[in-house]
């Protein structure tokens, strides 16, 4: 028997996802007996306690005696129970300083940290993650912040429709201007922008074209690869090449920034590789982007006017193009950009978010755990028994005080 807990969230501004939905429960105690599902109580799950009751799922303030433990964000230091499997996006691999007495709590409790983002086939392609709806509900806010900020249309917030099929719904019956969008990056963050830009029949149109021509409906290009970058020395791109080494690559997307309306940027980003663009590039008489949905969402990253992430309640902030100071956004006016930088896009369409997650958990994780030894969960294992794991040496000066 293995007993696997649902920790509640317990960051401030709480996470109304969870790893796995109610039906989900029911479904793995179903079809797997050797599995029970304990879930602690919480009053900001978008599917109440009541719901897991229902479900069958046992209800309990006390999850010592599970064996894993999931939850979605990171566990404050003081709630971490010692020895135990802890599964859920600690944002430590980055070695980012505000998770660092996180890392080092990990280690001195000596738990086994299995990091959903850490999560992969051995191709590398990452196996579970909420990226699909980064891209949609990011997606959306920046269509939503650009009709904001001229008075040209509106669309309601995703939070307050609550489903993705509702917010389609709204799609129906809108006709938008004749924007321009340039789109970055690839993978689930990329499908999800994309589906929300064909839902609108936004119609794709070639980079080269999207350079070259106006138009007089909205249309969008999409850059990753070759179209984004190359290298410094003969301008030519290798995808392989580029993994290995990105400092020898640089970014070719300042010919679109006197072309684009809105970016919407999902690009994975380190520090080795080129930013899309440098704050004094915003200073450009040219300059025409006015709305920045930065869907990654790495301050000071691939969007360096990306000051400090926002929240739901106020997604959007400006960037003075002349101080590059902060300041108030959806002012009608070139000289202010708007920068949309929710860190947590996903939490606007919570049950559709647990509901994917979940699904992934199940198909791919589930039998991880079940099975003696798993690559995938080895993989993942940061750190385990009070010590990082081999392929997480790298942080030693970051995890041990």
């Amino acid at each position: 028997m293995i007993r696997i807990g649902l920790i509640r969230e317990r960051k401030k501004l709480p996470d109304e996802r969870v790893p796995m939905t109610p039906k989900q429960c029911a479904y793995i105690q179903t079809t797997y007996p050797s599995v029970k599902i304990l879930v602690e109580p919480s009053p900001n799950r978008c599917f109440p306690d009541k719901d897991y009751i229902a479900a069958g799922i046992e209800m309990t303030d006390d999850l010592s005696g599970c064996d894993v433990l999931m939850g979605i964000k990171e566990v404050p230091v003081d709630h971490l129970i010692p020895g135990k499997t802890y599964l859920f996006f600690s944002h430590t691999k980055k070695k980012q300083p505000h998770n660092q007495k996180l890392m080092q709590a990990l280690i001195e409790k000596r738990i086994r940290m299995i990091d959903y983002e850490c999560l992969t086939h051995s191709d590398e392609q990452r196996i579970l993650g909420f990226g699909l709806y980064a891209g949609i509900v990011g997606a959306h806010n920046g269509l939503l912040t650009y009709g904001r900020k001229t008075g040209q249309y509106e669309l309601p917030p995703a939070h307050t429709v609550r489903s993705y099929k509702e917010l389609l719904q709204a799609y129906e019956h809108l006709k938008l201007p004749n924007i321009k969008i340039v789109m970055t990056g690839s993978g689930k963050v990329a499908a999800g922008v994309l589906d929300v830009l064909t839902q609108l029949d936004i119609e794709p149109v070639e980079p080269a074209d999207f350079l070259t021509h106006q138009y007089e409906y909205p249309v969008f290009t999409h850059l990753k690869g070759a179209n984004l970058y190359a290298r410094k020395d003969n301008d030519l791109f290798h995808r392989d090449d580029f993994h290995a080494n990105p400092e020898a690559y640089k970014c070719i997307f300042s010919s679109y920034v006197n072309q684009a309306d809105i970016l919407m940027n999902g690009i994975y980003w380190e520090r080795r590789i080129a930013r899309l663009f440098e704050k004094e590039d915003i200073k450009r008489n040219d300059w025409r982007i006015s709305v920045i949905a930065d869907i990654t969402c790495d301050i000071d990253g691939s969007v360096p006017v990306n000051v400090g992430s926002s929240t739901i309640a106020e997604p959007v902030y400006g960037i003075d193009r002349t101080t590059l100071q902060r300041t108030d956004a959806y002012q009608h006016t070139k000289n202010i950009i708007d920068i949309m930088a929710v860190d947590n896009l996903p939490n606007e369409l919570p049950c559709d978010a647990s509901q994917y997650f979940g699904l992934h958990l199940e198909k791919y994780i589930l039998p991880e755990l079940l099975s003696a030894e798993s690559e995938i969960l080895e993989r993942a294992t940061i750190c385990r028994d009070g010590k990082l794991t081999k392929r997480y040496d790298y942080l030693t000066d970051y995890a041990y005080a």
